[in-house]
């Protein structure tokens, strides 16, 4: 899943609205966070094989440490406790910590069985990546949710917080289309590509988010 992650992090704003999208976003990104500088540095493994599923050529050999059950709900909770003590809000802990752990739920649902429990279980995946229409309906429909949820939480008070997270919304819905294009041309691409488009993508919700106000 890849927008429908971004759509959780949108949602969440108005459950946590003192913490920026930017740390919202990392939360329900945080497997794919780390997920690229595991596999560089050669501690999770990722094959392109075109045709593994309908939606993607990406058949993931093994990433117990930023995608299982139990990983998640450990960085989870180290997160989450972060986020907690900077705001000095204990709710806050709840809502990064569900983030997190929602990535794998997610996953579960879109992936084909991958997706472990703890390091070395069994894995599981209901598949949804076998149908591509069937994928970009769930997406479609809960990031437009997602995104509907975070209006209705904040209010632009510039231009920047009008345009700038038009824009954004703009570019996710453009990088999940070209996600279903050709596949990467090697891993080393892919990581690059996964590093930098994460990065961007926080700093400019970040940018936004700042522009904008929590409608309380």
């Amino acid at each position: 899943m890849f927008i429908g992650h971004f759509a959780v992090g949108f949602a969440a704003k108005r459950a946590a609205p003192r913490l920026s999208l930017a740390a919202l976003f990392a939360a329900a990104q945080f497997a794919d966070v780390i997920w690229p500088f595991l596999v560089a540095a050669g501690v999770e493994q990722v094959r392109i094989v075109p045709g593994i599923t309908a939606f993607t050529p990406l058949e993931f050999v093994s990433y117990p440490y930023s995608h299982s059950l139990l990983a998640l709900v450990i960085w989870g909770v180290l997160f989450g406790g972060i986020c907690a003590l900077v705001l000095r809000d204990r709710r806050v802990m709840l809502v990064v910590a569900a983030l997190v752990v929602s990535h794998w739920v997610l996953d579960w649902v879109t992936h084909r069985p991958d997706m472990p429990l703890y390091p070395g279980s069994r894995t599981f995946g209901l598949g949804l990546w076998n149908s591509v229409p069937a994928t970009i309906a769930v997406e479609t429909a809960m990031f437009v949710a997602g995104v509907w949820m975070y209006v209705r939480a904040t209010r632009a008070r510039d231009v920047i917080g009008r345009r700038a997270f038009a824009a954004l919304v703009g570019f996710l819905f453009a990088a999940y289309a070209a996600a279903m294009g050709p596949p990467p041309p090697s891993i080393t691409a892919l990581v690059v590509t996964a590093i930098a488009g994460a990065a961007i993508i926080i700093v400019w919700a970040w940018w936004f988010d700042r522009h904008r106000t929590p409608i309380t």
